[in-house]
């Protein structure tokens, strides 16, 4: 089941890095802007901005994670998790595309970068803090099983990279390489790219009710559980889908004709209840109980 107390962590984490990225990035625009005249600086500037607005985002879909089931939406509201996921990919990828902009610009016509080591100091400080705040979330993500605190996380880490890269292309062009500047944008707008189109692909299937690879692992593992049991005759995993960060679907045992109502409803706890201790993320299971050689689904 959900544990509400690390949700809740992971809300924090995504909200003060809100306030600590935008912070970031404003101050390494208006410097590549202002003195520097730096577009790796600046494109890493507007990445900050824009992994602030992710994390809004994520903020966000975490806010609607921790609401219970109402009479609109049975289910619960898992899959504002998913949603809030492909928003912020496709926020990812509207910079990528500016800062793509920005970087064949300087590279047809490239220019001096001023003050580049005071640029370098800027990045390499936001570089640290944010692989810092990226590989915390990353871990609380993976604990909870939240795609979108993932994403933030990966997203944070992949700003930490961008900020070393603008480090070293800063310190290249001091050296005599302008051009260095520009390249540095298009990895960083490549990389963003790659994040983006990778996390739309994933949430989209979630939304379709895909089931990948790892879902039907824990189907033969629910099939297993549930035939563990000697009442249990055999076991038919029927439907499973992916709803935010947890599995909901519906399996199918069979038992003995002789079976009582009351016998088949211990059957059905004592099931659930060692699906729910072996796999905690797997939630809204339906059991149906069918006598020996009937199937009903």
């Amino acid at each position: 089941m959900r544990n509400e107390t690390a949700v809740g962590a992971a809300e924090k984490a995504a909200g003060y890095t809100i306030v600590l990225l935008v912070t970031l990035g404003v101050i390494q625009v208006i410097l590549g802007e202002t003195v520097a005249k730096s577009v790796a600086l600046t494109a890493n500037g507007i990445d900050c901005i824009g992994d602030g607005f992710v994390s809004a985002i994520v903020w966000v879909g975490l806010k609607f994670f921790s609401k219970s089931p109402d009479s609109k939406f049975h289910y619960g509201y898992y899959k504002v998790e998913n949603l809030a996921s492909v928003a912020a990919a496709g926020v990812m990828l509207l910079l990528a595309a500016f800062i793509s902009y920005r970087a064949y610009l300087q590279f047809t016509n490239p220019h001096e970068i001023q003050v580049p080591f005071v640029g370098a100091a800027v990045a390499l400080i936001a570089a640290v803090i944010a692989w810092g705040i990226g590989i915390q979330k990353f871990v609380k993500g993976r604990r909870l099983g939240l795609s979108s605190l993932k994403l933030d996380a990966v997203n944070t880490i992949k700003d930490g990279t961008a900020s070393f890269l603008a480090v070293v292309a800063l310190v290249l062009s001091a050296k005599g390489y302008p051009v260095a500047d520009a390249v540095a944008g298009f990895i960083i707008a490549a990389v963003i790219v790659s994040i983006g189109f990778a996390t739309i692909k994933e949430a989209s299937y979630m939304l379709l009710d895909a089931c990948d690879t790892e879902c039907t692992f824990k189907g033969q593992e629910i099939r297993f559980i549930a035939e563990e049991f000697p009442a249990v005759l055999s076991a038919h995993v029927m439907r499973l889908r992916w709803a935010g960060p947890v599995i909901q679907g519906e399996i199918e045992i069979e038992v003995s004709g002789t079976m009582t109502v009351e016998e088949a409803d211990e059957l059905r706890g004592a099931i659930q209840t060692k699906v729910n201790e072996q796999l905690p993320n797997v939630e809204q299971l339906t059991i149906v109980v069918v006598p020996h050689g009937k199937k009903v689904l």
